[in-house]
């Protein structure tokens, strides 16, 4: 179902007015209002007509679901069955010399706004300004890296008290106080909390061809030696014994990654004979070569030009000419998706390659990709349109997909292109690009788009033709500029992260625990700083949208970065949001960032504009599309990327920001937020699994979608002792809880969309860990569980974790998206510990009677 979507656009004499309305049930009716005038009308009208009919033959529906709900545990067949392979030791050690550092201006007026001076890395060759130290780092252990280079960094810096690491703490409060202690060591100057958001293996690679291609192999114009260096480090560390990568930390070897994983290390300067790449030959070679990869590998090897874009799914940069209301428009694709998108239709569009037989290293690419006897120039192309590994056919494309990629295929290469089409829609491509750029400080929404638009910008300057003039062009300067923003190092190596940075996300769930465990007053300092950087983070950008770019209005919001990022998402704004109303008012943040009245009543209406038709809130935009849109799912290895759905853990945070809101500001629209959380509620109430639980879709997994399904439903004024979806969920975590009194999850849990535990998680001594122990506990105490026992056994797991310093060891993967990729969150280990010590101290305890 749609959710309300009004706008106008005008094209020509045609002003289209529409609007949208969903359907209950999550297949969605379209209403429209279709003000026409010219001998277009009646076009526009059958279109209408035969879209309207599309949809109509193409719905599909869950029944007595949302059409957000993720589907219960998949098939046995289908389950991922294969284990991660990883040899003892580091591999390839990270040189002494990196340190964070504030990201600074560059040069004059070549950026649209300021940076927000979020943390990069620098290279100093003496480790005048490192730790100074090297940090070992064995994959076989724990494939997720502590982030020990920034913390032990930002250690080195504090000179403040420090926790003292002899005394025990001896209850739940003294070791919240003591964690805090350790945590705001760790803060940054400027009051976010900084980390390693790195863990997908698909992310490098782009930014290494990109860069590779943009500075004609010539990898040191476009960044320092040392970043090769480091990155180097990283691709050799995370490959695994059969030869292959993950597509995430601590995925078993897939051929999407396998492929972009080995190109980039033959980019970064490893040799043919080198024995990471004769082990990554072999794995590729016994899976078909890189005819079998998937199909975002093959868009990046065909702009390298060791694959023809004839054996690629084409994607027609004409669609971008379809009228804003046609039912199946891109516009109407989940932003991650379609911003990916719009860079690689427009390269495909202008069939670019880079010129793979005049390099050395490319030209022999183009024979160590296919297995022996595979002759490059006799491949037939359209034959492998669609073929993969099976391993990577985590999303098959659906057969009506593979209809129309045909149809699209016999424009392409045999009655087409028309000129009269290309030329308009590449021109709106450009356009659209540049409007990105310029909005997100040449950020993009996130690394695989801002690695495309990289080599975007350098195309569309002319760098096909003249690299030269290209490469000084300033746009692709600009985005030069901002790659360090998006890298990281840790102990693994220089990692391409899944965003800038997670920093308002992190740094918003700080200060929430700080303020439940009334811990403010004895850390005033710090949680005034990181209220002071929040007040400063919220987005003042695209108060009435771009809708001409498909952008609407954002305004009010939070990004999960920083505000210059411009991509707000509802549940960081609302946990943002929280965490300000948290301490509005307390004597902690007098003298902070001003947060005016009317900027709280921005971040109301952004949150009210963001609730979709079905109850729920999605993440970025209102959903613009239906269910169906998934048959067009052309990637392969993500499942559910085609629209914005609505989730569980998004709709929680909303309905918990919006009631808080409300409670210090009852005059304010309070008919409308009531009923959008009771709408909320009963949204939730319908994503409720058979056995009681809520799947985590940005968490791992369970225990995070409990937490928040419990939260949102109590905060919404249902009663944990009468409601029954509240108490079967209890139940479930509590049937769950290990005889060490933690909870654990393994990253199959996610996969396979079934709770999975196993006998040792990674980090871990067995089968617990913090990070879903705290979930599990901030859910049952939400609940008000009656049995008390199983709580604090919880907290006493919890307090038994916790480091003489007052951290916690990194664990295993705690972070997901679209099912199948996990992602790290190093500051997890932190925060949620923390809050759920404080809600016991603070609220659990005394209501039960326990301490």
């Amino acid at each position: 179902s749609l959710p309300p979507l009004a706008h106008s656009r005008r094209s020509g004499s045609v002003m289209l007015s529409v609007a949208y309305a969903g359907a209950s049930d999550g297949i969605g009716a379209l209403g429209a209002a279709l003000n026409v005038s010219g001998a277009s009308g009646a076009t526009s009208l059958i279109v209408g007509a035969l879209g309207c009919g599309a949809i109509w033959f193409l719905r599909f529906r869950r029944r007595g679901r949302p059409y957000s709900y993720p589907g219960d545990a998949i098939p046995e067949e289908q389950r991922l069955k294969r284990g991660v392979q990883f040899k003892q030791g580091t591999k390839m050690p990270v040189e002494v010399g990196w340190a964070p550092r504030v990201e600074e201006q560059p040069e004059k007026d070549l950026l649209p706004h300021k940076v927000s001076g979020q943390q990069v890395w620098s290279f100093d060759a003496t480790g005048a300004e490192s730790s100074a130290q090297q940090h070992p780092f064995d994959p076989a252990a724990n494939p997720n890296p502590g982030d020990c280079i920034f913390r032990a960094a930002r250690l080195k810096a504090w000179k403040g008290p420090k926790p003292d690491e002899a005394k025990v703490p001896s209850d739940p409060l003294e070791a919240a106080r003591k964690g805090f202690a350790f945590y705001q060591m760790i803060q940054c100057g400027d009051g976010q909390w900084a980390g390693d958001y790195g863990g997908p293996h698909f992310l490098l690679p782009g930014f290494v061809i990109a860069a590779y291609i943009t500075s004609s192999g010539k990898l040191t114009k476009a960044m320092p030696a040392a970043y090769w260096r480091a990155a180097e480090a990283y691709l050799r560390n995370h490959q695994q014994e059969d030869g292959g990568w993950g597509t995430h930390l601590e995925s078993p070897s897939t051929m999407f990654c396998s492929a972009l994983n080995y190109v980039a290390l033959r980019l970064v300067g490893a040799p043919m004979d080198d024995a990471a790449c004769v082990l990554g030959r072999t794995f590729l070679h016994k899976h078909g070569g890189c005819l079998y990869t998937a199909t975002w590998s093959k868009f990046w090897l065909a702009f390298l030009g060791v694959y023809d874009l004839r054996g690629i799914a084409p994607v027609p940069p004409e669609l971008w000419l379809l009228p804003s209301w046609f039912p199946i428009h891109p516009g109407r694709f989940w932003c991650h998706c379609r911003m990916v998108y719009v860079p690689m239709c427009y390269l495909y569009g202008r069939r670019f390659a880079y010129d793979a037989a005049a390099d050395p290293v490319t030209a022999s690419l183009r024979k160590e990709l296919y297995p022996p006897g595979v002759e490059y120039d006799k491949i037939d192309w359209h034959n492998h349109m669609f073929s993969i590994a099976e391993m990577d056919n985590y999303s098959p494309v659906h057969w009506v997909m593979k209809v129309l990629e045909k149809i699209f295929a016999i424009y392409e290469w045999t009655i087409g292109p028309f000129n009269f089409l290309r030329e308009p829609a590449s021109r709106f491509v450009e356009e659209y690009m540049h409007s990105e750029d310029v909005e997100t400080n040449y950020l993009t929404i996130g690394p695989v788009s801002k690695a495309f638009h990289i080599l975007t910008s350098w195309v569309v300057a002319g760098g096909a033709t003249d690299p030269e003039v290209a490469s000084s062009s300033k746009a692709y300067r600009a985005h030069l500029a901002r790659i360090p923003a998006y890298s990281w190092i840790a102990e693994d190596g220089l990692k391409v992260q899944g965003y800038n940075g997670s920093m308002a996300w992190d740094t918003a769930f700080a200060v929430q625990a700080a303020a439940e465990g009334g811990l403010q007053k004895e850390f005033p300092e710090m949680c005034s700083k990181a209220w002071g950087w929040l007040a400063r983070e919220q987005v003042r950008a695209l108060p009435d949208g771009d809708w001409r770019h498909w952008r609407q209005p954002i305004r009010g919001g939070w990004g999960f970065s920083t505000a210059e990022q411009a991509w707000p998402v509802s549940d960081t704004t609302a946990e943002a949001f929280k965490a300000m109303l948290a301490l509005r008012q307390d004597e902690c943040v007098r003298g902070a960032s001003k947060f005016p009245d009317e900027h709280c009543y921005d971040s109301v209406q952004f949150l009210l504009s963001y609730q979709n038709a079905d109850g729920g809130w999605a993440t970025y935009e209102n959903n613009r599309g239906w269910s169906w849109y998934e048959l067009l799912n052309p990637a392969c290895v993500f499942g559910s990327i085609m629209i914005d759905y609505s989730y569980v853990e998004c709709s929680s945070s909303a309905i918990q920001a919006l009631l808080e809101f409300n409670h210090q500001f009852p005059n304010h629209r309070p008919a409308e937020i009531k009923a959008a959380v009771q709408s909320g509620a009963c949204f939730i109430e319908a994503m409720q699994r058979d056995d009681g639980s809520w799947y985590g879709c940005w968490g791992n997994c369970f225990t995070y979608g409990c937490w928040f399904g419990i939260e949102g439903l109590v905060c919404a004024g249902r009663d944990p002792s009468s409601n029954s979806g509240i108490q079967r969920c209890v139940s479930f975590l509590l049937s769950k809880q290990n005889a060490d009194g933690g909870w654990g999850e393994d990253f199959l849990s996610c996969f396979n969309r079934e709770y999975t535990s196993r006998d040792k998680l990674y980090g871990c001594d067995g089968s617990s860990t913090v990070v879903c122990t705290a979930w599990a506990l901030l859910g049952l105490m939400a609940g008000n569980c009656p049995d008390v026992a199983a709580v604090r056994k919880g907290i006493d797991f919890l307090m038994r974790k916790q480091l003489a310093s007052g951290d916690w060891a990194q664990e295993n993967i705690s972070g997901v998206f679209n099912r199948s990729v996990g992602i790290t969150y190093t500051s997890f280990r932190n925060v949620f510990p923390l809050w759920a010590l404080g809600r016991f101290a603070r609220v659990y305890g005394p209501r039960m009677g326990v301490k």
